[in-house]
């Protein structure tokens, strides 16, 4: 009895020890509009940069109106689209981000 509950406990230490905690980061993204255009800068709390994330901006209705992702300097621009939209930068399950044309530093409310 003693000899399965020693085996028992060593699997169990031997499970903990290889699943490491994972260190969590989250994704960042912020827009600026200047001259007509708008800039996003993405990245994450790793210090990593977004370069090849995927960064769409979307009507109220859904519609994507701009295809996009983020170049090798983690940034993306475009021109301001007319009516109201948000940015969507998708990096997958739990790395979204989304910003309201309202919260776009520039931009009158």
């Amino acid at each position: 009895m003693k000899a399965k509950l020693k085996t028992a406990l060593m699997a169990v230490l031997a499970t903990l020890a290889m699943t490491a905690p994972a260190l969590a980061h989250y994704p960042f993204c912020t827009c600026a509009l200047r001259d007509g255009s708008i800039t996003c800068t993405g990245g994450f709390s790793d210090g990593t940069g977004a370069e090849g994330v995927k960064l769409d901006v979307i009507s109220y209705d859904e519609e994507v109106l701009i295809p996009g992702k983020f170049g090798a300097d983690s940034k993306v621009s475009f021109k301001r689209p007319d009516g109201e939209f948000y940015i969507l930068f998708d990096a997958g399950p739990g790395h979204v981000v989304e910003i309201d044309w309202h919260d776009i530093d520039g931009v009158e409310k």
